[in-house]
């Protein structure tokens, strides 16, 4: 009887092991420019390139060359949310800046936030989520070359 209770809380324990965990993954919106103080570690976000988010104004754009998604992840171990999504969001913004350097433009025009491909179009807001170990931001715009103001 003992042999059956002893495999009767194995099994038990086992199977409990094996239920879905629930990982955390907190939803946060926050400003635009809660980053603006930050340098990127590479210092590639040079002002060569500007962004403009959902229906801010920009100069007339003269040619759109591609749109691009960016999905970045930062290590949210030890730091707030807030922190972890500040940091993830530059990182973001690095990635478009790159994207457009490299194809030759000046300007991200339309950008949105496209977490899990679904679009939070804010002129003053990002989305940013965030669990127990990562944070992550995604964003997708137009890169264009604008005509200078």
């Amino acid at each position: 009887m003992k042999k059956i209770s002893l495999a009767f809380s194995l099994a038990a324990l086992l199977s409990a092991s094996v239920l879905p965990a629930q990982a955390r993954d907190t939803k946060l919106l926050l400003p635009l420019d809660s980053a603006k103080d930050m340098k990127d570690k590479e210092g590639i976000l040079d002002g060569s390139v500007k962004f403009y988010f959902a229906t801010q104004s920009h100069p007339a754009v003269l040619e759109k060359i591609s749109t691009d998604v960016t999905n970045q992840k930062t290590n949210a171990v030890g730091k707030s949310d807030e922190e972890a999504c500040k940091w993830v969001y530059l990182s973001a913004l690095v990635q478009l800046h790159k994207k457009a350097r490299e194809l030759g433009g000046n300007a991200v025009v339309n950008i949105v936030s496209y977490y899990k491909k679904n679009e939070m179009a804010s002129a003053t807001e990002f989305e940013c989520h965030a669990g127990a170990t990562m944070a992550g931001v995604a964003l997708k715009g137009d890169i264009v070359k604008i005509a200078d103001r």
